[in-house]
């Protein structure tokens, strides 16, 4: 049982993943459409933060409060509250290894990329590593959509609302932030968001669904009613 949740898991996560592959195969090549609106995003949005000395602040303050390490720190903590108070082991268990999943692919797909980070006259802020995807991104992406996933049959229709409401800020946040700083291309942020949206869902979808395991099987029990 656990098996096949885990191989329909990596199975739909790998076909979700195909719009991310195009994507990352065209910055790959380098085609020059994308780069070139890439390349005069990057500009205008540093001539933005550069002329404005208390968004820079703010930025570089958003920078080190959006890091891998922080988010997915709290995040463990929600996992940890959920699974206590709640009784939603598996839930909170799938939840925080989706998105330590999420940040290795991330980082694995920088490797593989290989895209050299923005080159910025005057950098407003200087970041080490490859830039595709962008790593604060897909990471902000997997931390709020495990979360809204995690948390959504603890909520009633609004607070579901707010759920994905602060999701979808988090990740414009964070996809801002880059692009502002000048360390990101936007296609870095847009590849981070595709990767992560595609290993979360597919991950939800696959393991965490109840398909009947045989004709006269039971469903599996939903996420709501699981024993602690």
């Amino acid at each position: 049982m656990m098996t096949r949740r885990m191989l329909r898991a990596v199975g739909l996560a790998t076909a979700f993943s195909v719009p991310t592959l195009i994507l990352a195969f065209v910055v790959r090549v380098g085609w020059s459409t994308v780069a070139d609106a890439d390349a005069a995003a990057v500009r205008w949005a540093t001539d933005l933060t550069r002329a404005r000395p208390a968004l820079l602040d703010a930025l570089l303050v958003g920078q080190e409060l959006l890091q891998a390490r922080w988010l997915n720190l709290g995040f463990a903590i929600l996992c940890l509250l959920v699974w206590r108070a709640a009784g939603l082991g598996r839930r909170a268990v799938w939840a925080a290894g989706t998105v330590l999943v999420a940040w290795g692919m991330a980082n694995l797909a920088k490797i593989a990329v290989e895209r050299a980070r923005p080159i910025v006259d005057d950098a407003v802020a200087l970041a080490p590593g490859y830039s595709f995807p962008s790593g604060h991104t897909a990471n902000a992406t997997a931390v709020a959509a495990a979360a809204v996933i995690l948390l959504w049959p603890l909520l009633r229709h609004r607070g579901r609302s707010l759920a994905v409401s602060a999701g979808l800020v988090l990740v414009l946040v964070t996809g801002a932030d880059r692009v502002l700083l000048g360390v990101h291309y936007p296609s870095d942020v847009l590849g981070g968001v595709l990767l992560s949206t595609a290993l979360v869902a597919g991950s939800a979808i696959g393991f965490l669904s109840a398909p009947r395991e045989g004709p006269g099987s039971r469903p599996v029990v939903h996420p709501s009613q699981e024993s602690r």
